[in-house]
């Protein structure tokens, strides 16, 4: 497969913007299969203990996966934009940098949850049986944090280096290994929630092998060398990419609070059903953080070039696919909820009710999830690290209110719709953002019409 042209003013934004988005929306939810893929077997093989017990595990993975997106999405961001520039020496230096930070931020992790990952699972709530099988599985996967990191970061550095296509097939490989792996280790040698933890790393470091293989062949651009590390370039790929460590550190935090709200007002099989709508809701999470990661390379590369027009042209893309689908799914979903349920249990009429109720109010806003996504990926796209940040940090710490309130007057049903409630409201914040930032782009596009060859600079 041979490796995608960089991106060209001569194309239509529409075929730009879909060149980048359909090998990234694959490649999510290939990703996103390691999820699924595990929810799947861990449902029908372990029951809903091992639901349960692997959705106490979600917030360390959560963060597991946010240190890869810091060092991708943040790497991608300057690759794409110094590409733009035609600078590429300074591409040269940043993929190597980045790939540097990957191995350093992977070491720290697996220390740090070594150490304090029961901890966090007993904040959570787990106790006995259910403490011993997230464990179990935890405890693999800080192990192998660098190669989950790498799995999640290289991807995304190989499609920022005019390769998409052969991201997304490294990405398959990996998640096809995870499939076969998850049968064997679950199905037959019933190795629980420790078998699909080492199925998942083994996958994962399919991915990163083929990446590595990638980056040292002969066809690649950058030579890795030690001789190319820029400290300048560390700094910016971690301004770029903190919004999106910070977004998973908000979803790891809400998913532990809502692991212990459904364990205060409900039991295991609350949390079981939370871990199913939550393995329905990532269906949505990972086509529309595709779909949004394909608006940042030719909106950077459009930054670089100055191309303001076709940044709100592709914005408004991006905008109406993402929102559009996620309000189908949830219409989708109301309508067969068994049928999508079934896929991870059946013969538990206790968690088909449980998990149905969820689906009708934990995804009635699910779209605008997707609309928050959106705005970070744009803002980190543009440069503007710090409002990339507040959408982020403010989607984190909006819900913990909604959270901690709810339940005390609705019960369970107030944990349910702690989050579609809270989305509902910082949209309201986030969409005005937003349209003031593409309205200072449209002026700059205008003020280059009216010069006389002039250049408009963007701040």
């Amino acid at each position: 497969m041979q490796a995608a042209t960089p991106v060209q003013p001569s194309q239509s934004v529409a075929s730009t913007f879909w060149r980048f988005a359909i090998p990234s929306i694959v490649a999510m939810l290939v990703s996103g299969l390691y999820q699924i893929i595990d929810g799947f077997f861990v449902g029908h093989f372990v029951g809903a203990h091992g639901l349960a017990s692997i959705n106490m595990a979600i917030p360390l993975l959560g963060l597991i996966m946010g240190f890869g997106l810091l060092v991708g999405m943040g790497g991608g961001s300057v690759l794409s934009k110094y590409r733009g520039e035609k600078n590429l020496a300074a591409t040269q230096a940043t993929l190597v940098t980045a790939l540097f930070l990957i191995i350093l931020i992977g070491l720290l992790a697996t220390i740090v949850f070594i150490a304090f990952g029961k901890s966090l699972l007993n904040i959570q709530g787990a106790t006995g049986v259910i403490l011993e099988m997230s464990w179990s599985y935890v405890q693999v996967m800080s192990f192998g944090a660098l190669i989950s990191i790498g799995a999640s970061a290289m991807p995304m550095l190989v499609r920022n280096d005019d390769s998409p296509n052969l991201a997304t097939v490294f990405i398959i490989v990996g998640a096809l290994t995870n499939i076969v792996l998850d049968y064997v280790f679950l199905g037959h040698l019933d190795m629980g929630l420790k078998g699909a933890a080492i199925a998942t790393l083994i996958a994962q470091l399919a991915t990163c092998v083929l990446c590595l293989r990638y980056f040292t062949s002969a066809k690649v651009k950058t030579k890795l060398t030690i001789k190319q590390l820029d400290k300048t370039i560390a700094i910016r790929i971690v301004q770029l990419g903190a919004s999106n460590l910070v977004m998973f550190i908000y979803f790891s935090f809400v998913m532990a609070f809502h692991n212990m709200q459904f364990m205060a007002y409900g039991d295991t099989t609350q949390l079981a059903a939370f871990a199913i709508v939550g393995y329905l809701a990532s269906c949505y999470y990972f086509f529309a953080e595709g779909l949004v990661s394909g608006l940042q390379p030719p909106v950077s590369y459009y930054l670089g070039a100055k191309q303001y027009k076709r940044i709100i042209e592709t914005v408004k893309l991006a905008f109406s696919v993402t929102v559009g689908s996620g309000i189908a799914l949830v219409i989708l979903f109301n309508i067969v909820p068994e049928l999508f349920i079934s896929i991870f249990t059946t013969g538990n009429d206790a968690l088909l009710e449980a998990s149905k109720n969820g689906i009708r109010l934990h995804l009635m806003a699910l779209f605008l999830d997707g609309f928050l996504f959106m705005a970070s990926i744009y803002f980190v796209a543009v440069g503007k690290s710090g409002q990339a940040l507040f959408v982020s940090v403010g989607n984190m710490l909006i819900q913990f209110p909604f959270l901690f309130i709810l339940p005390k007057y609705l019960g369970i049903d107030g944990v349910w719709l702690a989050v579609p409630l809270s989305n509902i409201t910082f949209a309201l914040i986030v969409l005005p953002m937003l349209l003031i930032n593409l309205k200072g782009l449209m002026k700059m596009h205008r003020q280059q019409n009216n010069s006389d060859g002039g250049v408009a600079v963007c701040q």
